[in-house]
C-alpha cells in the first residue's frame, strides 16, 4: 500500500519552492523504489514553515518543515515515510500548538484535503450543507444564515441574512450570486487560501446562496493576480458539474445553478461591490450611486447577492451544523470566527482562524511570536491599506467589529500588518493619500482631488513647512473625504492618516498639545 505524502500547492508554498520539493520527493522515492502517493494539498497557514511536508502514518499525519530539495535525501535516510526523527521534524501536525489553539470552521479542510478531489471533499463532510439546504425552503435557508449572526467578511460587516432576505423578496425572473474574490488589501490572503486550498466549500456556499434567493447564475470575480486560484477553481467547477453538484438539475432536485470564474480588472476600487458589478458587465470599474442597492438592482439591473469569499465559504458549515452552532462562537454582535491574516514584521506570519474576542496582543505575541527584527512592535494596521494604525496602548482591544469601531478603527478583511520601532509614521500617512490617488476611480471629487492634495500637504508637513496650519488642513481635507466620498476608498483614507497623526505625533514633529488642537 502506497504511503501518502502531502506537499502544498498553495501560492505561498510555491513561492518558497514547493514544486521543487515535490519533484525531489517523487524522484527520490522512485530511485529508492518506495511506493508513495504524492498529494498536493493546501497550506496549513504556517508560512514560516513552508514548504511543509506531511506524511500519513499509523499515528496520524507527521509534519516536516521548512523543507528544501536538498533536505529530501536526508528525510528518506531518516525514514520520514514512517514518521522518523529528523532535524526538520515538527511532530504530529494535529498537535502543533499554533494550529491546536485555533477554531477552524471555515478553514476546517484547508491543508487536509486534496483541493480538487471531490471525493476527498465529500469524505471530509463536504456537501452536507447543500444536502440539508435542498430539504429546506428558500426562506428557511435564509433564516439559518440570519440566525447564525454571519456578517460580511469583506469589510463592511453587513448581516448576510438581511442581504439575502432582500434579494429573496425582490421580484425578478433572473437573479445572480456574485462572489467578490478581488482580494486586494495589503496583508490579506484568506480568500486566496480558500480558493486554492478548499475550492468546493466556496462552490457549495454559492450554490446554497442560489437556492436561498432563487438565483440560477453565479460569478466568481477573481483577482487577476491569482493564476493558481484560477486554475484550481476552474478544475473544481468542472468536477462539480460532472458530478451533478452544478448545472440544470442539482442532485436531481430540479434546481439549477451555473457558476463561472471571471478575472478582475486589476484595480483596487473594483473590490467595492458596485464598481465590481460595472467591471463584471464589461464596463470601466466606476462606483455606482446608491440607492438602488445591488440587492435590488445589481448585475445587469437584476437583484444580486454580492458577498466576499469567506462569507460564502462559511455558509456550508452553517447549513450543516445549524445557525445556533455557529452563533455560539464569538462575542457581542460579532458571531462565529474570523480568519485573521498575520503579516509584516512578525516572526510567524500566517493564517489564524479564531472566534471573535481574541485580542490583538494575543495574536501578535502568542501566534505572531513578536517582531521578526526583535525590536518592539510600535504600530499595527488592521483592515488593509485604509485601516487605522493602532499603537501599543490599543493592543488589548478584542477583535470585534463594535470594539474596533469604538477606537475609530476597522476590522475589515482581517488583515493584520505589524511595524516595529523603525517605522516612520509620517511616511505611512503620506502613503495612504498616495494609495488613494493611484487607485481612485475618479468619479467623485473628494477622493480624486482630495487624495492628491493630501499628498502635497503631507510633503509640506514632512519638510517642516507651517506645520500647525498644514496639519489643520490635513484634518479639514480628511473630514471632506470622510463625509463626501462616494465609496469607502476615499471615505476610509482618513483612517490611517489621522490615526498616524493622533497616535504618533512625534513622527510629524508635533507634540501632544499640537495634536489636541
Amino acid at each position: 500500500m502506497s504511503i501518502k505524502v502531502y506537499v502544498p500547492r498553495d501560492s505561498s508554498a510555491l513561492s518558497l519552492g514547493a514544486h521543487d520539493v515535490a519533484a525531489a520527493i517523487s524522484a527520490e522515492a522512485q530511485a529508492r523504489q518506495q511506493d508513495i502517493q504524492l498529494i498536493r494539498n493546501g497550506s496549513r497557514g504556517m508560512f514560516w514553515l513552508e514548504p511543509m511536508v506531511e506524511v500519513e502514518t499509523a499515528q496520524g499525519r507527521v509534519a516536516y518543515g521548512p523543507v528544501t530539495p536538498d533536505d529530501v535525501a536526508s528525510l528518506f535516510e531518516a525514514d520520514f515515510l514512517h514518521g522518523g526523527k529528523h532535524p526538520l521534524s515538527l511532530g504530529l501536525t494535529a498537535e502543533i500548538a499554533w494550529l491546536k489553539k485555533q477554531e477552524r470552521l471555515t478553514f476546517a479542510r484547508v491543508g487536509i484535503t486534496d483541493p480538487v478531489s471531490l471525493d476527498d471533499y465529500i469524505a471530509h463532510d463536504g456537501y452536507r450543507g447543500l444536502h440539508n439546504a435542498l430539504k429546506l425552503s428558500a426562506a428557511e435557508i435564509v433564516k439559518q444564515v440570519t440566525d447564525s449572526g454571519l456578517r460580511g467578511r469583506g469589510g463592511a460587516a453587513f448581516p448576510t441574512g438581511i442581504k439575502w432576505n432582500t434579494v429573496l423578496n425582490a421580484p425578478a425572473e433572473q437573479k445572480y450570486i456574485v462572489c467578490n474574490a478581488d482580494e486586494g488589501d495589503s496583508g490579506t490572503y484568506s480568500d486566496r487560501m480558500i480558493m486554492e486550498g478548499d475550492p468546493y466549500v466556496l462552490i457549495e456556499g454559492m450554490t446554497i446562496a442560489g437556492l436561498a434567493v432563487g438565483a440560477t447564475q453565479g460569478y466568481i470575480y477573481l483577482r487577476s493576480e491569482y493564476p493558481d486560484a484560477l486554475h484550481i477553481l476552474n478544475e473544481a467547477i468542472d468536477h462539480a458539474y460532472h458530478a451533478g453538484y452544478l448545472g440544470e438539475n442539482i442532485l436531481g432536485s430540479g434546481h439549477r445553478f451555473d457558476l463561472e470564474v471571471r478575472r478582475a480588472a486589476g484595480a483596487y476600487v473594483c473590490g467595492e461591490e458596485t464598481s465590481l458589478l460595472e467591471s463584471l458587465e464589461g464596463k470601466r470599474g466606476l462606483v455606482r450611486f446608491k440607492p438602488p442597492l445591488p440587492a435590488i438592482e445589481g448585475l445587469f439591473g437584476k437583484p444580486t447577492v454580492v458577498n466576499n469569499v469567506i462569507s460564502l465559504a462559511t455558509v456550508p458549515i452553517i447549513l450543516d451544523k445549524g445557525g445556533e452552532f455557529y452563533r455560539d462562537f464569538g462575542m457581542g454582535r460579532s458571531r462565529g470566527t474570523l480568519p485573521i491574516q498575520l503579516a509584516g514584521n512578525l516572526k510567524q506570519c500566517g493564517l489564524v482562524e479564531k472566534a471573535f474576542g481574541i485580542t490583538l496582543r494575543e495574536l501578535l505575541e502568542d501566534f505572531g511570536g513578536g517582531s521578526a527584527s526583535g525590536k518592539p512592535i510600535r504600530a499595527v494596521q488592521v483592515g488593509g491599506p485604509l485601516g487605522a494604525y493602532l499603537p501599543e496602548s490599543q493592543f488589548d482591544t478584542p477583535m470585534d467589529y463594535e470594539k474596533f469601531s469604538e477606537i475609530w478603527a476597522v476590522l475589515g478583511h482581517g488583515g493584520v500588518v505589524a511595524f516595529d520601532t523603525s517605522v516612520d509614521m509620517a511616511k505611512m500617512a503620506r502613503y495612504a493619500f498616495e494609495f488613494c490617488a493611484i487607485e481612485s476611480c475618479g468619479k467623485c471629487t473628494p477622493c480624486r482631488i482630495g487624495s492628491t492634495r493630501g499628498m502635497e500637504v503631507m510633503d509640506k508637513v514632512m519638510s517642516g513647512q507651517n506645520k500647525d496650519e498644514n496639519i489643520a488642513l490635513v484634518r479639514d481635507l480628511s473630514d471632506t473625504m470622510l463625509n463626501g466620498s462616494l465609496c469607502a476608498l476615499g471615505g476610509m483614507t482618513p483612517f490611517p492618516v489621522l490615526s498616524a497623526i493622533n497616535h504618533f505625533p512625534e513622527d510629524f514633529g508635533l507634540d501632544k498639545a499640537q495634536v489636541a488642537k
